[in-house]
């Protein structure tokens, strides 16, 4: 991990379990806009926020304890040089017990200042594993992005 890498740590009251299986529900804390499975090792899952779109592969899943997605592709509609700045990126959840509770570690890998969505995105991931996923983890209720209507244009 670089020490610029976006990382940041939250403490919930449940088990390592019920943390691990929050986290693979992106459904459930990041967006309700998702395709794909979130499930096993190898799963390819694919992600939306309106013309955005994040494409990743879990690369690395060990029960209870990790998840690593591995960004495949991605377009960020909304930046004006390298709109695929995400690709090649990691990110990671290590889940570990501290104080009776359960620790998670996130950690962007590839989430650097230098990226023109850095402040953005780190604002983002900081709302969504504060407010969202401990929701998900300790009352089965997160603050997902709601479910987009793909309505088609009519002429």
């Amino acid at each position: 991990m670089s020490p610029s890498d976006f990382t940041t740590t939250l403490l919930v009251d449940q088990t390592p379990e019920k943390a691990f299986n929050a986290i693979n529900n992106v459904r459930g804390w990041w967006t309700e806009n998702s395709e794909g499975s979130t499930q096993e090792l190898n799963d390819e899952f694919t992600v939306r926020f309106g013309e955005t779109f994040i494409t990743m592969r879990i690369a690395e899943m060990i029960p209870e304890r990790k998840v690593v997605w591995l960004v495949t592709d991605c377009y960020k509609h909304w930046l004006k040089n390298n709109k695929t700045e995400w690709t090649g990126t990691k990110i990671s959840f290590d889940i570990s017990e501290k104080d009776y509770k359960t620790q998670i570690l996130f950690t962007h890998f590839g989430l650097i200042p230098t990226l023109e969505c850095f402040y953005g995105c780190a604002n983002a991931w900081s709302e969504y594993l504060h407010q969202s996923l401990p929701g998900l983890i300790t009352k089965n209720k997160g603050k997902p992005t709601p479910k987009e209507s793909r309505k088609k244009a009519t002429t």
